[in-house]
């Protein structure tokens, strides 16, 4: 499934004032990794990073809703400027209505991307609901979008790429760093 600028999804990408991430499937790959201590790593793309900074320096908020507990997903969104940060979420839905009323939007004006079925209350609720390419099949099947890269390795950049882009705002973000 693409997207292109004239596309239905890119209207839907037009109307986006949130966008809210899960984190393991779609911030990164998907593995965990542990060290002998139970110590847990995780890896993050900094083009993903990237991404994120460009969507809040465009006055697009970001939020993460995930199902495990992390320091580290804390520090990093954290270095991001992401201030909506939502973990260990068994009922991702009560974090998702927590979150439009924290941020006064409502659910059509917010996107989401998931990878799995814990995802689907949410992305069934959303203006615009996305899938890592590398998502579970049936949750692909209920989402608008389909990213072409897998999560961990860039998609949050193409999402945020697209939503810029389709809010003609990608081009003048991009330019700046032309100086």
């Amino acid at each position: 499934m693409t997207a292109d600028a004239n596309s239905s999804v890119a209207e839907r990408a037009r109307q986006v004032r949130l966008l809210i991430l899960d984190v393991d499937g779609v911030l990164t790959d998907g593995g965990l990794q542990f060290d002998n201590r139970g110590e847990e790593y995780k890896t993050f793309n900094s083009l993903d990073g990237h991404g994120i900074r460009m969507l809040l320096d465009s006055t697009i908020e970001v939020a993460v809703i995930t199902g495990r507990e992390s320091q580290i997903v804390n520090h990093r969104m954290l270095d991001l400027g992401v201030k909506h940060i939502y973990q260990g979420c068994r009922d991702k839905l009560s974090a998702f209505t927590e979150l439009l009323q924290t941020t006064g939007l409502e659910s059509g004006q917010a996107a989401y991307v998931g990878d799995d079925l814990p995802d689907l209350p949410i992305l069934q609720r959303v203006g615009f609901a996305i899938a890592v390419n590398n998502a579970h099949a049936f949750v692909k099947q209920h989402c608008d979008w389909v990213t072409a890269l897998p999560g961990g390795k860039g998609a949050v950049r193409e999402i945020s790429d697209f939503i810029l882009a389709s809010q003609s705002l990608l081009e003048a973000r991009q330019k700046q760093y032309l100086k």
